[in-house]
């Protein structure tokens, strides 16, 4: 599988399921609460500081990504994107990266198509069928309870970078 990791650049997130457990809270004035993990924000910093870009496609659109995405320095963000695909091809325009550079992480069947474009494609455990039978690699995490850091780990150990990062927290 490292021959996979060894190349990326690019890892592209879906949200409700995969950087969260997949439930909305409404409170009484309709406005809409997500919960994101701690540790999937930190491993999306770690790809960040070793140079590996990370974005997000999304089928909703919520406040609540806009400001998550911001907190985390995530500028790629495609909302309301239900053919993700074109919003995939967007992002290859944009970045000028190849499939071979870009790792994807869904949940649902909305997410396989990308899933079959990149070069590595992850799901949480809890995904659907479709999804992790698409998936290269299936976290041992569900979705919102640290899926997402255990991908990014594995895309550090898989460039190499994994020994470096142990070593600047002096462990």
């Amino acid at each position: 599988m490292n021959d996979k990791l060894a190349d990326i650049r690019l890892l592209l997130l879906d949200v409700d399921g995969v950087m969260t457990d997949g439930g909305i809270i409404y409170d009484g004035n309709g406005l809409e609460t997500k919960t994101f993990n701690v540790k999937d924000g930190h491993g999306i910093k770690m790809l960040q500081r070793y140079g590996i870009e990370v974005g997000i496609i999304t089928g909703r659109t919520s406040l609540v990504v806009d400001i998550r995405a911001k907190e985390l320095g995530v500028e790629l963000v495609y909302q309301g994107a239900l053919k993700k695909l074109e919003s995939y091809r967007d992002i290859k325009r944009r970045t000028g990266l190849v499939d071979s550079q870009i790792a994807y992480m869904g949940d649902d069947v909305i997410d396989v198509p990308v899933m079959k474009q990149v070069i590595f494609a992850a799901a949480p455990s809890d995904a659907l069928i479709e999804a992790r039978n698409a998936a290269h690699y299936v976290t041992s995490l569900a979705g919102g309870r640290g899926a997402v850091r255990e991908v990014c780990d594995l895309i550090l150990r898989g460039r190499g970078l994994w020994n470096e990062i142990v070593a600047r927290y002096d462990l």
